[in-house]
C-alpha cells in the first residue's frame, strides 16, 4: 500500500511540476490536518504530507506524539515549485494561518506536539525564516511576542496513512467541520 501512495504521489509531483524543480519546506503550526488543509490550496505546491519532526523518539506514531513525551511536534512537510511559489511566500502563509504567539497551543489544541515552529533545511531557509520571523514581531500584526521556534530539521517522520489528506477525506467530521472549515474561509475568502 506505502508503495502504491508513493508512486502516486509521486506521479502527482511529476505531472504538476512541468519545470521539474522543487523545494521543500516544513513547518509546525498546531494540528497538522489544519496545516495541510491550508497549504494544500496554495498554486505551487506539490505535495503536504503530514508527519512528526522536533523530537527524540525514532518512528513515533500518532498516539506517542499525541501524549507529549515524544519531544515531536506535528508538521507538514511541503514540496513546492519555487518558480511558482517561494519560500518567502510559504512563510507568509505559515504566519497567517495561526496564531504565532501562544507557547505550546493552538485552539483548543495544546502540548509542545502544536507548537509554532519552523524547521529549516539549510542555512538560506533558517536566514529567511530569522528575518521573516524578526519583521512580523515588528509589524505589529499579532498583540503578544512571536514564541515559534526556529530548528533544523533533523528528521520527519510521515503520519500514519489515514491522516494524509484528512480535511479532503473527512470534511464531515466535527474537527474538520468546526475548526479547519472555518480556518479556510477566513484565510481564502474572495
Amino acid at each position: 500500500m506505502r508503495l502504491f501512495i508513493c508512486i502516486y504521489l509521486l506521479s502527482i509531483l511529476m505531472a504538476s511540476n512541468k519545470t521539474g524543480k522543487s523545494e521543500t519546506a516544513v513547518f509546525g503550526a498546531g494540528c497538522f490536518w489544519c496545516v495541510e488543509a491550508v497549504f494544500q490550496r496554495l498554486d505551487g505546491v506539490l505535495t503536504v504530507i503530514p508527519g512528526y519532526s522536533g523530537g527524540m523518539t525514532e518512528d513515533p506514531t500518532y498516539e506517542s506524539v499525541c501524549s507529549g513525551s515524544t519531544g515531536h511536534a506535528e508538521a507538514a512537510k511541503i514540496t513546492f515549485d519555487p518558480d511558482i511559489i517561494t519560500y518567502t511566500q510559504l512563510l507568509e502563509m505559515f504566519w497567517r494561518s495561526h496564531d504565532p504567539t501562544t507557547l505550546n497551543r493552538q485552539g483548543n489544541d495544546m502540548g509542545t506536539q502544536y507548537r509554532s515552529v519552523i524547521f529549516y533545511l539549510n542555512e538560506e531557509q533558517k536566514q529567511t525564516a530569522e528575518l521573516s520571523k524578526s519583521e512580523i514581531g515588528k509589524s505589529n500584526v499579532w498583540a503578544g511576542p512571536i514564541v515559534t521556534e526556529i530548528e533544523q530539521l533533523i528528521q520527519f517522520y510521515p503520519a500514519e496513512d489515514y491522516h494524509h489528506s484528512y480535511y479532503k477525506s473527512n470534511p464531515d467530521q466535527d474537527y474538520c467541520r468546526f475548526v479547519i472549515e472555518p480556518k479556510l474561509e477566513k484565510l481564502f475568502k474572495e
